[in-house]
């Protein structure tokens, strides 16, 4: 039986997460679906000053690069071009109020999109269509790009800001990936919460 699609309606919104927002949810949704995105790939690519790091020692989350940029940016890792997340009901009572919500926590760089949600049900047909997501786009001020694996790890073990320790948020994002999507291993990932725990053990022997 083909999949059904979720069209934007006067019921709410939905919005997909890819980041922070799958282990730490809007405040307030009515349901969620464990789904992908296609053509866009998850980097560490975007610096946190108001979250996981400072102006003057700012931290790495997630943003969003479109496929086709990506291919071109020299990253090692290979990518097909989906990324896995959760996309978030949002009932029309609570729109406003979890928009203004979002909007502040991802103030730092990132604005509003649209994209298709699909499930491993089919591929061809969207779960979800035209759901909200927030980018990072490469034009904004607080984008920085490709870095190597080692030196991107040992920024994320070393900053901190007012959400709390850096390494938390890759390690948290990693643990929910692979609860989610255990099927599909997302390397950039997993490479950077194994640098990270490396960097973790060695500062206790050290200690």
């Amino acid at each position: 039986m083909p999949q059904e699609t979720i069209h934007p309606d006067s019921s709410g919104i939905w919005v997909f997460g890819y980041g922070s927002l799958i282990w730490k949810p809007p405040p307030q949704y009515e349901s969620r679906i464990v789904g992908y995105i296609k053509g866009y790939v998850r980097r560490f690519w975007q610096h946190s000053e108001d979250h996981r790091g400072t102006p003057e020692k700012p931290g790495r989350v997630v943003t969003l690069l479109p496929y086709e940029q990506w291919k071109n940016s020299g990253d090692e890792h290979g990518h097909d071009g989906i990324t896995w997340g959760v996309v978030f009901k949002i009932p029309s009572d609570d729109v406003e109020t979890t928009r203004a919500y979002l909007d502040h926590r991802e103030k730092n760089g990132y604005t509003v999109h649209s994209v298709d949600v699909y499930t491993d049900k089919d591929d061809k047909v969207p779960v979800v269509e035209k759901a909200l997501v927030y980018i990072a786009t490469e034009d904004n001020e607080a984008y920085v790009g490709f870095a190597p694996a080692k030196e991107i790890a040992q920024q994320i073990h070393d900053t901190y800001g007012p959400s709390g320790w850096n390494a938390e948020y890759l390690l948290e994002l990693a643990d929910a990936l692979r609860e989610i999507a255990p099927q599909h291993r997302d390397e950039h990932i997993e490479e950077l919460a194994l640098l990270v725990k490396e960097l973790i053990q060695n500062s206790s022997k050290d200690s």
